[in-house]
C-alpha cells in the first residue's frame, strides 16, 4: 500500500512538472510578434537579426538582472524569437502561419551566459568591411566573378578570437580590392561541412573558375595582404615616351580610361601598393599606370606636370579639352576610387523611344532610378565590365523623366531588372541585397533561366500550358531565398513548365483574387486546377513535387503513411502527395477564379 502511495505521489509530481513545463512553453510561445520583440522590420537580414538580438541580450540577460524575477522568462521570449527568425525554414513557417506553424518546434528553451553574448556572439557583425555570409547567399557571392577571402570560424574557438582584430585590420586594408568575408560555422554548420571545413579558423580564397585555395601562412596583416594580392590580376603599367601613346590609344578605342600617377621630385607620389590596389578596384573601367618624371622629364613636361600628382584620363579626354582630365590630390585609396567612379561616363540611358528597339535582340541589365545618385549608384558603372563576358549590356532608365515607361512595367521604386533578349515583356526584377556581387550573380543566373516577372497583362489565368507561379512579397526573406531556387528549377524543367513570379505588394488585387494571404505561396496552374506547393524551398524539392503532381494528376486524395498537417481553405480539395526529407508535400486544388477586376 505504501509503495502504491509513493508511486501515486511521484506520478502526481511528474504530472505537475509536465504541466509547468507545458505552461512555460505556452507562455514563452505566446502570440507576441517576434519581429516587434526584437525591434526589427519583417525584411531584416540575418545579420540585422543577430545585431538586434545581441543588443537586447546584453541588457536583458538574467546575469545582468539578478534581482528581476521576470528576467528569465523575458529572455526566453527574445531568445525564441531569435532562434526562429535566424532559421530560414522556421522563419518561413512563422511568417506564413505564426506560432501555430511552430507547435512542433522547441527552439529558444536554452541560452548561454552573458559573457558568451558579449564576447563570442556575432564576432564580425559590426564590421562594415567584412561581409558575413550565410547559407542563403554564399554561392551567389563566391560565384560572382570577384575574389573572396573567407574566414570560416566558430564562436567558441579561442584562435578565432585571436585572429579577429587582425582580420578586421586586414579587411580595412583590402576594402574594395577583394571581398573579405566571414562565415559563422556555429550558425551555418551544413554550409561549413559542405565546404570541407574541419578546423577553425579556416581561411580560403574563392573565385569563379578556380578551386578554393586554403591559406596556411602566418596570421599577420602583412602576410595575409601579400597572399591576397597575388589573386589581384590587374597590372600597373610603367609608362614612358616609347609606349604611352599606343597604350592610351588602345585603351581609348575600347572605351577604357587611364589613371596615371606622375612621380616627380616634389610632392607625394602614390605608393606601389596603392597603385596595385586601385588597379584591382577599377579593373575593366580604367587602366592604372605611373610615370617616373625623374627619368621622363620631357614626357611629364608635355603633360604640364611640375610636381607629383595623379590624373584620370577618361576615354577621349585630353589636356586640350578643359575639364576633361581630373587631377586628384588625395593619396587615400578609397577616396581616389570614389572620385574616379564619379567622373567616369554614366551608364547608357534608355528612354521610351529607344527602349523597345534596344531590348529587341540583346540581353540587358537595366537600372531603374528615381533621380537619386550616390556612391552605390556610381558603383553600378562597374557592372558593364563585370558582365562583359556574359554578353549582357548595361543601361539605366530615369523613371522621373520616363514615368510612363516605368508605370507600364509596374516599376514603382528603384530596382534592377534583366531583360532576356526577346523584347520588353520577358524580364525578371531583382529583389536581393543592393550589393554589386549579388546583382552580378543574379544577372548571370537570370539570363540563362526561364523565370518571368508577372503582371496582370501576362498572368497565366487561362493558359493551356502549365505554369508555376510564386506569389511573394519583396520584404519577405524566405521569399527572396526561394527566387534563385526557382531559377535553377526553371532550367531543369524548360519546355515542360513555365515559371513566373508575382509581387503581391504591387499586384495586391490579383493576389487577393487567388486568396493569397501568406508569402511565399507557390502554386502550379494546370488548366482547370491549382496545386499548391508546401515543401522545402529548394530546386530539388520543387522538381520532386512537379514529378509527383504530374503522376498524381487530379486524382482522389492519395493514401499512405503521410502526415496530413494541412488546414485547407474553405472549399478546397487537399491531396497529400508525398514525404520528403522529414517534411511533406501537398497539393491544394481549388477551382480557378474568374479574371481579376
Amino acid at each position: 500500500m505504501e509503495s502504491f502511495q509513493n508511486h501515486l505521489r511521484l506520478s502526481r509530481k511528474s504530472l505537475l512538472f509536465a504541466f509547468i513545463a507545458v505552461w512555460l512553453f505556452v507562455s514563452i510561445s505566446s502570440d507576441e510578434d517576434y519581429y516587434k520583440l526584437l525591434g526589427i522590420s519583417r525584411e531584416a537580414s540575418t545579420r540585422e537579426i543577430r545585431q538586434a538580438f545581441k543588443k537586447l541580450a546584453l541588457t536583458m540577460h538574467p546575469d545582468k538582472n539578478p534581482n528581476d524575477e521576470t528576467a528569465h522568462d523575458n529572455f526566453l521570449k527574445i531568445n525564441r524569437a531569435y532562434e526562429v527568425l535566424k532559421d530560414e525554414d522556421l522563419r518561413k513557417k512563422y511568417d506564413k502561419y505564426g506560432e501555430k506553424g511552430l507547435q512542433d518546434e522547441q527552439q529558444g528553451g536554452r541560452y548561454e551566459s552573458w559573457n558568451y553574448y558579449r564576447y563570442d556572439f556575432g564576432i564580425y557583425d559590426d564590421d562594415p568591411e567584412i561581409t558575413t555570409l550565410d547559407r542563403g547567399d554564399f554561392d551567389a557571392a563566391v560565384n560572382s566573378g570577384e575574389v573572396w577571402f573567407v574566414n570560416f570560424y566558430f564562436p567558441r574557438c579561442s584562435h578565432c578570437h585571436e585572429l579577429a582584430p587582425t582580420w578586421r585590420e586586414f579587411a580595412k586594408e583590402m576594402d574594395g580590392v577583394i571581398r573579405i568575408a566571414a562565415v559563422n560555422c556555429g550558425d551555418n554548420g551544413m554550409l561549413c561541412r559542405s565546404k570541407g571545413i574541419s578546423s577553425y579558423p579556416s581561411l580560403y580564397v574563392f573565385r569563379t573558375g578556380m578551386n578554393p585555395e586554403k591559406y596556411y601562412g602566418d596570421r599577420t596583416k602583412s602576410s595575409l595582404t601579400k597572399f591576397a594580392m597575388q589573386f589581384v590580376e590587374s597590372k600597373v603599367t610603367e609608362l614612358w615616351q616609347g609606349n604611352i601613346s599606343n597604350e592610351i590609344d588602345r585603351a581609348f578605342a575600347d572605351r577604357i580610361g587611364w589613371l596615371i600617377s606622375f612621380c616627380a621630385d616634389t610632392g607625394d607620389c602614390l605608393e606601389p601598393q596603392t597603385r596595385r590596389k586601385l588597379a584591382g578596384m577599377l579593373d575593366g573601367l580604367v587602366n592604372v599606370g605611373w610615370v617616373d618624371c625623374s627619368k621622363q622629364a620631357d614626357l611629364c613636361e608635355s603633360f604640364e606636370i611640375t610636381t607629383s600628382t595623379t590624373a584620370l584620363f577618361p576615354p577621349g579626354s585630353s589636356l586640350a579639352q578643359k575639364g576633361s582630365v581630373l587631377f586628384i590630390q588625395s593619396l587615400d585609396t578609397r577616396d581616389i576610387y570614389a572620385q574616379v567612379l564619379q567622373h567616369l561616363p554614366d551608364l547608357e540611358v534608355l528612354t521610351k523611344s529607344s527602349f523597345e528597339h534596344k531590348l529587341a535582340h540583346h540581353r540587358w541589365l537595366i537600372s531603374f532610378s528615381f533621380g537619386h545618385n550616390n556612391l552605390a549608384t556610381h558603383e553600378y558603372k562597374k557592372l558593364k565590365a563585370l558582365l562583359k563576358d556574359s554578353n549582357i549590356q548595361v543601361g539605366k532608365v530615369d523613371c522621373v523623366s520616363d514615368l510612363e515607361l516605368c508605370a507600364s512595367l509596374y516599376i514603382q521604386k528603384p530596382c534592377v531588372a534583366v531583360f532576356k533578349g526577346v523584347g520588353i515583356h520577358d524580364f525578371e526584377i531583382y529583389h536581393g541585397k543592393d550589393a554589386l556581387y549579388n546583382v552580378v550573380a543574379f544577372a548571370k543566373e537570370s539570363v540563362n533561366a526561364h523565370v518571368t516577372t508577372l503582371r496582370p497583362e501576362n498572368f497565366p489565368s487561362h493558359e493551356k500550358e502549365p505554369w508555376l507561379v510564386d506569389f511573394f512579397a519583396p520584404w519577405c526573406p524566405p521569399c527572396r531565398a526561394l527566387l534563385p531556387e526557382l531559377r535553377k528549377a526553371s532550367v531543369q524543367l524548360f519546355g515542360q513548365l513555365k515559371f513566373g513570379t508575382l509581387d503581391c505588394t504591387v499586384h495586391e488585387g490579383l493576389c487577393n483574387t487567388y486568396n493569397i494571404h501568406a508569402y511565399p505561396t507557390t502554386v502550379i496552374f494546370n488548366k482547370s486546377s491549382i496545386h499548391e506547393y508546401e515543401g522545402h524551398h529548394s530546386a530539388d524539392g520543387i522538381l520532386e513535387f512537379i514529378e509527383i503532381v504530374s503522376i498524381a494528376g487530379p486524382c482522389e486524395p492519395c493514401s499512405g503513411d503521410f502526415d496530413p498537417r494541412v488546414i485547407p481553405r474553405a472549399g478546397e480539395e487537399t491531396q497529400v502527395l508525398g514525404d520528403m526529407d522529414g517534411g511533406f508535400l501537398r497539393a491544394v486544388v481549388w477551382p480557378l477564379p474568374g479574371p481579376a477586376a
